[in-house]
């Protein structure tokens, strides 16, 4: 799979968008580099995709044990990062910081196996490189309507009671309130007639470490009517996405370059399709990469100046799974 420059993938973008080319998209966090390429052109042997009605591939329902062990993030390490994001929260600096981990897992499935067997919304497998099965929309545009669903606040689903104490965690509410204001900020400097459809609803996701809580929002709003000729431009004026850096969002992005040991690569960018005149894409959580034959797991979660560092540790490796 060849690697473009993000000039190359905006450029190329808007052109095929306007001549109603069909395409698939993978852009680094940093917005930097990017996987396109036509969905013609696309080789299954070299990137597999899954985006409900757009896929090259299958879904096979497969069965037997999987072996998934994370090697959780040292705890003094984790605590470094976050005491780095605490301070910077009380300087002002930030509201609200996403703060990640990169974790070694060692797994009885290859990388492609783990696309296979995993279940979510948006699925993608590049050949040696990585693989995300994402639940989190990041726009869809359909005619002139552009959506954003930024996803805030996460609990394991383990007892009836899970739903009540995660809508009633004031630490989350916060979080899911202040995201939610910058996708409608991001929005607005695209489109018109922004506005909130749904605000912080949960859905459940299943895993093969059991269930987990997450909340949603639904923004909208509306596009010119040219919106085709710049897509490309449109998506990349967005980046990153504000749910995996935090606001404001230019100084905490240099935060988060600070405070976290580790390049994220295409984790937590984006990726997507354009077919049958509609944008669908998604934010790059959920991830495993591979280096040098072994395999790692990223995952992460907002920080705010009301955050437990030994509960937003324990967060992130409840995020560590596979979704099924």
């Amino acid at each position: 799979m060849k690697i473009r420059s993000i000039a190359e993938a905006e450029t190329l973008m808007n052109r095929w968008t306007a001549d109603e080319t069909e395409y698939i998209f993978a852009i680094d966090y940093k917005g930097e580099k990017a996987f396109l390429e036509r969905l013609s052109d696309v080789d299954p042997d070299e990137m597999l995709y899954d985006f409900g009605d757009t896929r090259n591939t299958e879904i096979k329902e497969m069965s037997g044990d999987v072996e998934w062990d994370i090697t959780r993030p040292d705890r003094a390490a984790y605590q470094k990062s976050f005491d780095r994001v605490m301070a910077a929260l009380k300087r002002g600096d930030s509201f609200l910081i996403n703060l990640t981990c990169r974790m070694p897992l060692h797994s009885s499935l290859a990388l492609k196996e783990i696309f296979l067997r995993s279940r979510a919304r948006y699925r993608l497998w590049i050949k040696d490189m990585f693989t995300c099965f994402s639940p989190e929309i990041f726009v869809t545009i359909d005619g002139r309507t552009i959506r954003s669903y930024p996803m805030k606040g996460t609990l394991p689903a383990d007892d009836d009671g899970a739903l009540q104490r995660l809508m009633d965690d004031s630490k989350e509410a916060a979080e899911h309130a202040t995201i939610v204001d910058l996708i409608r900020n991001d929005l607005s400097i695209i489109a018109g007639d922004v506005r909130v459809e749904r605000y912080r609803y949960a859905e459940t996701l299943t895993t093969n470490r059991g269930p987990l809580l997450q909340t949603s929002s639904e923004i909208a709003g509306e596009l010119p009517e040219d919106w085709r000729r710049h897509a490309g431009t449109l998506l990349r004026s967005m980046l990153p996405a504000g749910s995996i850096t935090g606001a404001p969002k230019a100084s905490t992005v240099e935060v988060i370059a600070e405070a976290e040991n580790y390049r994220r690569g295409f984790y937590t960018g984006v990726m997507g399709c354009y077919a049958r005149g509609r944008l669908d894409s998604a934010v790059m959580i959920r991830f495993v990469d591979q280096k040098d034959g072994e395999l790692y797991f990223k995952a992460g979660g907002g920080i705010t100046a009301r955050s437990n560092a030994e509960k937003e540790y324990r967060e992130v490796i409840d995020k560590a799974c596979i979704s099924l």
